[in-house]
């Protein structure tokens, strides 16, 4: 079971509508929202239930931070511990451990779920070397929501999202590390998702494009599997991949967004010589 499963238990919903807690004015028929220190005008219909108002809004996708990798020539690593074996748990001890080898942090993403030791849960493969073995066991939580899958780098620099029992043999796999559930599969979303669905969470995930970048991103705030999944589907992804939400991080001071802080198991990162 991932720590971060252990501190928020989410159980999926797939109730039509969604909860908002967010500050509101309400305008006749429209309600004016401060979502990201901005305000939006939304139509919706209310319905009253005691004191509480539930609404389903849309999700804008300005809402997403994301950063598109090519494998083929970025620097792209997934690390777990350094050089004495300690993890290094934070993006801001990441940074300093490659500020140290004169590189440069370019981009880092939490890669996973991880146990309370921050040990990863499932296959984690670090320079060609199985870390951890595959999980093909089912349980609960988001990890176990199959298909769950692979993110995986080949020693050519090639990327792959798959699911678990697609993997087959990984001899010629550099990095890998295994997740859930599966957000695209073959350009069709995840069967337990639902359009509205008011399970909602800060989250991260992968998805490849058609020419083998990887486009990595993270809600602003909380979203569904299901809006999250089109995301990626509108930019291109016919696979996706759930990372983790709740304890989420991402780091691209490229586009100003710096989080260094974070507790995980697996950070996924890029760097290039400082």
């Amino acid at each position: 079971m991932s720590a971060s499963y252990q501190k928020n238990k989410e159980h999926f919903n797939t109730a039509p509508l969604q909860t908002i807690e967010t500050p509101a004015i309400i305008c006749g028929g429209f309600v004016i929202f401060e979502v990201m220190g901005q305000k939006r005008l939304y139509l919706v219909f209310l319905l009253i239930i005691g004191a509480g108002a539930f609404i389903h809004v849309p999700f804008q996708t300005e809402n997403i931070i994301s950063c598109t990798i090519d494998p083929a020539k970025q620097d792209l690593q997934f690390y777990w511990k350094d050089d004495s074996g300690r993890n290094f748990g934070s993006i801001q001890a990441l940074k300093d451990y490659l500020h140290h080898k004169h590189r440069k942090l370019m981009f880092a993403m939490n890669g996973g779920m991880f146990r309370a030791d921050r040990s990863p849960v499932g296959l984690f493969i670090q320079q060609q070397m199985t870390r951890m073995s595959l999980d093909t066991s089912s349980g609960s939580g988001n990890f176990y929501m199959k298909p769950n899958g692979v993110l995986y780098i080949t020693t050519e620099n090639k990327a792959g999202i798959c699911s678990t029992p697609d993997l087959g043999n990984y001899d010629r796999i550099k990095f890998a590390t295994q997740s859930g559930p599966m957000l695209l599969i073959n350009g069709n979303f995840h069967p337990a998702f639902k359009k509205g669905s008011a399970n909602v969470n800060i989250r991260n995930g992968v998805g490849i494009l058609p020419d083998g970048r990887l486009v990595f991103a993270m809600s602003k705030g909380p979203i569904n599997f299901y809006d999250l999944a089109d995301y990626f589907k509108n930019q291109g992804c016919r696979d996706a991949l759930y990372l983790d939400g709740f304890v989420s991080r991402t780091y691209i001071p490229e586009k100003n967004w710096i989080q260094t802080d974070g507790d995980f198991g697996v950070i996924i990162g890029v760097s290039q010589r400082d």
